[in-house]
């Protein structure tokens, strides 16, 4: 036996306000967008009738009536469209294309009892016929009544009573507001009576970008001003966004600040009714910097008409104003360099980001945006003007603790530490073939550094044999070279090859007898590499140190300039540099507070000896102490 569904209104009204809808506000777009067709629909039909016109007359007892001269719906009409959830009067019923109308989806009334118990539509047709009262309650009743008197001109008129606690969303303000909002740019007049101030237009008669000026510069600041009032804000640019196949037309705004992918989406405009406040999916990623304000005619709305559907032509449209955007960056650097200067300031990871999959906007960000450098800041363009090749970092921490002594060896480095450099670096080939990129080895650098003579090299070979066997225990090997800056008095430097040995040896000692057995094969090499600790013989203290005799004095320093050298190149610690850096420290502390001489102590409270002598110490700790 066939059956039919049975619907419960109460639960539809609950799935709309709980599900489906953001917030009750939307009853208000639902009551324009039926207007706003209404009307669009007698126009198709009568190109002669009188203009459209919405009046929203909220009234002393807290109802609202909206009034429309649109096409209106007869007796059989209302039952048709009104009692029906899911089918809509846009549809070929009425003979008309359905693109020319907002709503699409036939559940729109139902909007309104999430703010009102009682709906009471009063309607006259163009077609002819008496008028026609129709209420529906929230409980899924409704009634349908012909009234000749209801009303004598074309259109219709729609009644919301309130609620139990939804007076306040159909209150004078609130009302003027959220039509303001929702449908200020509509070709048609909406005014709203107000008791005190008459009728007061609610639309707009252009949208902002519509607008005719004489010069190109007073439009632009006037729509500068126009994003400063949406945005909070006044933007850095604006850019004209065009996609004719979507209908789509507006702006975008540059923001002025700082804003990372995600944050904050776009002003969408469907048929000149606001859709979204904040459409996420209309621009590319990447252009995170620009807030878009369009309206379009093309694009599809989901159910509940608060964003915009996926499919082919949105992707489509996407692409076109990524184009655009592009474009415009490109038009900046050829005829506004200033203007782009202070964009790339502001949104350099914006253009970063495209430059890593678009050549030519490679090309601008090879040519104006500043990269941080040995030589300081400065477009790649400019950097590679003196050097034949580009030799880069990919970290912050080894760019500060390398970029001076490879600047002073002649070899320039680029920081390439920050989102996106790496990439971009290595696509530079793409603009000219002759360009070359390498990353530095650090252990390249210490073979660029100038050795000591032979009689130096044997005035240090005692020293070298110390630093050899207390660096041994710290897997690390000891070098002396002279470089600049002087002030530096020592390098740690470890070559790509010793990290990839010291990564498989920590891999190996975390592992059990299987699989050790297994990634020793792998780390079964013929040479083996140790980082480098690298003495500058032109730092002063070097060679006093250099000049000392072997002993517990000498072991020290060498601890100490090491983990100096590590701290001071942001090298992680391990559990053994700590335990070297406490030794070292704690005992050269001790020997400088040490007394000079054999001697007892002052007594508790004496002053110290006449002259200004050393304290001797309480009692002399054990070199092992930790």
């Amino acid at each position: 036996m066939e059956r039919r569904f049975q619907v419960d209104l109460r639960g539809i009204v609950d799935l709309l306000s709980h599900h489906l809808y953001a917030s009750p506000r939307v009853y208000a777009r639902e009551l324009l967008q039926n207007a706003a067709d209404a009307i669009t629909a007698r126009h198709a039909d009568d190109p002669d009738a009188e203009p459209g016109r919405v009046v929203v007359e909220p009234m002393a007892d807290g109802s609202l009536r909206v009034h429309d001269n649109g096409i209106g719906l007869n007796e059989s009409q209302v039952h048709t469209f009104l009692a029906s959830v899911g089918r809509t009067s846009k549809r070929d019923e009425l003979g008309f294309a359905r693109q020319d109308f907002l709503g699409q989806f036939g559940i729109g009334l139902l909007s309104c009892f999430m703010v009102a118990d009682t709906i009471e539509v009063v309607s006259r047709s163009a077609t002819g016929g008496p008028a026609v009262r129709w209420t529906g309650y929230s409980d899924g009743r409704y009634t349908v009544e012909v009234d000749e008197t209801a009303r004598a001109d074309i259109g219709t008129t729609v009644i919301l009573r309130p609620r139990p606690g939804g007076t306040h969303w159909l209150a004078k303000n609130q009302v003027s507001e959220l039509i303001r909002s929702y449908g200020h740019l509509l070709d048609v007049d909406v005014v709203l009576v107000d008791p005190d101030a008459g009728q007061v237009r609610l639309t707009d008669p252009q949208a902002p970008w519509e607008i005719a000026y004489d010069d190109p510069e007073t439009r632009r600041a006037a729509l500068l001003d126009y994003g400063a009032q949406l945005l909070g804000s006044r933007p850095m640019e604006v850019i004209d966004l065009r996609v004719p196949e979507a209908g789509l037309v507006g702006v975008g705004f540059v923001l002025s600040s700082a804003s990372a992918v995600g944050q904050g989406g776009h002003r969408v405009y469907l048929k000149r009714m606001l859709l979204s406040e904040d459409a996420k999916q209309l621009a590319p990623d990447w252009a995170f910097f620009v807030r878009g304000v369009v309206d379009t005619s093309m694009l599809r709305p989901t159910a509940s008409r608060e964003a915009l559907y996926s499919d082919d032509l949105l992707d489509q449209v996407r692409e076109s104003l990524g184009q655009q955007i592009r474009d415009w960056l490109l038009d900046l650097s050829v005829n506004h360099p200033d203007r782009l200067a202070a964009f790339l300031r502001v949104h350099h990871l914006g253009v970063k980001a495209l430059a890593v999959r678009d050549d030519e906007m490679l090309r601008l960000v090879d040519a104006w945006l500043p990269f941080e450098t040995s030589r300081g800041a400065m477009p790649l363009q400019a950097f590679r003007r003196n050097a034949s090749m580009i030799r880069y970092v990919n970290t912050v921490d080894e760019f500060r603790s390398l970029a001076a002594i490879a600047s002073a060896a002649g070899t320039p480095l680029v920081n390439a530490g920050y989102a996106y450099d790496t990439e971009i670096l290595e696509r530079l080939s793409r603009l000219d073939p002759k360009i070359t990129v390498r990353r530095l080895d650090p252990g390249e650098l210490a073979a660029r550094l100038e050795p000591l003579s032979e009689e130096q090299q044997r005035s240090v070979a005692g020293f070298l044999e110390t630093a050899r066997t207390v660096l041994a225990d710290l897997d690390c090997v000891p070098l002396i070279r002279q470089f600049d800056p002087v002030t530096v008095p020592a390098l740690y430097v470890a070559s790509q090859q010793a990290r990839q040995q010291d990564q498989m040896r920590r891999n190996l000692a975390g592992v059990d007898e299987l699989w050790s057995d297994v990634l020793s094969a792998f780390a079964d090499v013929e040479v083996e590499h140790r980082p480098e600790l690298v003495f500058n013989w032109r730092h002063p203290l070097i060679r006093r140190i250099v000049g000392s005799p072997p002993g517990p004095a000498l072991r020290n320093a060498v601890e100490a300039l090491y983990g100096q050298a590590l701290l001071a190149g942001h090298h992680p610690l391990r559990a053994v540099d700590t335990a070297a850096l406490n030794r070292s420290f704690l005992a050269l502390l001790e020997r400088s507070f040490a007394a000079p001489a054999t001697g007892s102590r002052p007594a508790t409270g004496a002053a110290p000896p006449s002259g200004g002598g050393t304290v001797p110490a309480a009692d002399t700790p054990s070199e092992e102490m930790p």
